[in-house]
């Protein structure tokens, strides 16, 4: 029995052998053969793009940005210079500005000082060329008009350009406006604390005090026992 089973066995090796060479001798292959597994991979390799063309393409674009951005680095660049440039020059303007005020922002008043200086030295001149001996009192008379005058001119100047006379006789003592010099009794119609004698004027420039007026203040008297 088992001699039979060995001899069925072997009877299909030699037919399974006998259709494999049948086979190769009309060129088919084997599903399973070497070459058929070559030729699979050989069509499935020709499907894919080879492996070096994938860097290449990415290194294109890698350089293609690299360009781009430096375009903007070097537009950005020549616009902050330009910046800087355009900031440089009105820094520039502002400060020519500012020194020319400082230098010319009394132009005008000194304009019309000028004007002041003018009355008073044709007065100067009026006065010595006509005065003789004994004449005491026209000289005088020339020189109270020449005086008046340019008080007048003068007063004039300083309304022009905001300045401005304090009155402060009667007036409540301020610190900021007043300096005291000392104080008096208080005689009548005076207020204590209020401002009795001026002895130096004080002057305003657009309501801003630019010098104290120096007064004398009325206190109230103490009554002695």
């Amino acid at each position: 029995m088992a001699a039979r089973s060995l001899w069925a066995v072997r009877r299909l090796l030699q037919r399974l052998l006998a259709s494999s060479t049948s086979s190769e001798g009309r060129g088919w292959l084997h599903p399973f053969s070497t070459a058929t597994q070559r030729t699979a991979g050989e069509d499935c390799g020709s499907e894919d793009p080879p492996d070096e063309l994938g860097p290449s393409l990415a290194e294109r674009a890698l350089k293609l940005k690299a360009v781009k951005l430096e375009k903007e680095v070097q537009d950005l660049t020549l616009r902050y210079q330009r910046a800087v440039a355009d900031c440089e020059n009105i820094r520039r303007r502002t400060q020519r500005c500012v020194e020319d005020a400082k230098i010319f922002g009394i132009q005008s008043f000194c304009k019309d000082l000028v004007e002041v200086a003018d009355i008073l030295e044709k007065t100067t001149e009026c006065i010595s060329e006509e005065t003789k001996a004994g004449d005491q009192k026209l000289t005088l008379e020339k020189v109270f008009r020449g005086l008046s005058l340019l008080e007048a001119k003068l007063k004039s100047v300083f309304a022009k350009h905001g300045l401005e006379k304090m009155a402060p006789i009667g007036d409540k003592y301020d610190p900021h406006e007043h300096e005291l010099i000392c104080h008096v009794p208080a005689g009548v119609g005076v207020q204590p604390g209020t401002v009795a004698l001026v002895r130096q004027d004080g002057y305003k420039l657009h309501g801003r005090t630019i010098r104290l007026a120096q007064v004398e203040v009325a206190v109230e008297s103490q009554k002695r026992l």
